[in-house]
């Protein structure tokens, strides 16, 4: 498979990322934790953030290289947790007792 190098690079730091949502889950408009962590991070990467919608959302938005082209693309990505245990053991299971991210990767 053809990875782009940076992205190769970076694998460590994602999946560090993710394990760390994973052990600390939140659920539904319960996400302040998780909100302020991915809201951090977009802005270390120099990425434009608005944050607060429906309470916990967070939007980052990258603009082009032509700054006055209307063109844009989204992508959407979940962040609560789910009301129920989790029964793995891996190191970054959840910490927290009944909530559990079961987004099935």
């Amino acid at each position: 498979m053809n990875i782009i190098p940076e992205l190769k690079d970076w694998h460590g730091e994602f999946r560090d990322i993710r394990r760390d949502i994973h052990a600390h889950p939140e659920l539904s408009y319960e996400e302040k934790r998780t909100s302020a962590l991915i809201q951090s991070l977009l802005q270390q990467w120099g990425v434009e953030t608005t944050s607060g919608l429906a309470g916990t959302g967070v939007v980052g938005t990258i603009r082009g290289k032509r700054g006055n082209s209307t063109r844009a693309i989204g992508l959407r990505a979940d962040m609560d947790a789910l009301p129920m245990q989790e029964a793995n053991q891996f190191g970054h299971a959840s910490t927290y007792a009944g909530r559990m991210h079961a987004c099935g990767h």
